[in-house]
């Protein structure tokens, strides 16, 4: 069985209604129940950035969703960046998992339904990082993602630089690690509402 921090189970679930895995009958209703530790899991790690994109995903579907369930496979995403700058890739890939949307690579559709590709653009022209976009009704809300307000143990990077050089101790190489999830801790259980910003376009 998988060993992680125990955080991980205490942020709140995305459920989702995804129409294609309904009518292949992968999940019962199509109902997709999406855990933080799913999401690290194809991201392979966790960290303040794959955090923030969970976070914006949450909060962006509730806005646009109240009490429905937002529907996987028809949402658009743009964001403001290329795909290449920072970590926009890392956050596409997470926010691609959540809400089906992809550039070029998702699915085609069956006679013309359950299309995915071409949902998620980027150097798109809005001024928040990303836009989140009903596709049925063309609402939209601009999501920004500020982690700042939660800054990291003051040891952590001096234990960085000495984990990456091969001069860290076992137990500092585990501190480390202990004090970096502390930080996604503090992101997505004490300040989940705080760190993410959500206005109707």
């Amino acid at each position: 069985m998988d060993k992680f921090p125990k955080f991980f189970r205490k942020v709140p679930m995305i459920v989702t209604y995804d129409p294609l895995a309904d009518f292949l009958g992968t999940f019962d209703d199509g109902i997709i129940k999406t855990m933080y530790v799913q999401i690290v899991k194809s991201a392979g790690h966790s960290c303040p950035t794959v955090a923030g994109a969970f976070a914006m995903s949450y909060h962006a579907l509730k806005a646009l969703y109240g009490e429905e369930l937002p529907v996987r496979g028809e949402i658009k995403v743009e964001f403001k960046n290329d795909l290449e700058e920072g970590v926009t890739g890392v956050i596409a890939n997470v926010i691609s998992n959540i809400t089906g949307a992809t550039e070029k690579s998702g699915f085609k559709g069956i006679g013309g339904k359950f299309v995915r590709h071409s949902l998620m653009s980027f150097n798109a022209p809005i001024s928040s990082m990303v836009r989140f976009t009903r596709v049925d009704n063309g609402k939209s809300v601009d999501v920004d993602y500020d982690a700042s307000m939660v800054p990291g143990d003051p040891r952590t990077k001096e234990l960085m630089q000495k984990a990456l050089q091969g001069k860290a101790t076992d137990e500092e190489k585990k501190l480390f690690g202990e004090l970096w999830q502390e930080r996604v801790e503090k992101i997505l259980i004490d300040k989940f509402d705080e760190v993410v910003s959500v206005k109707e376009v």
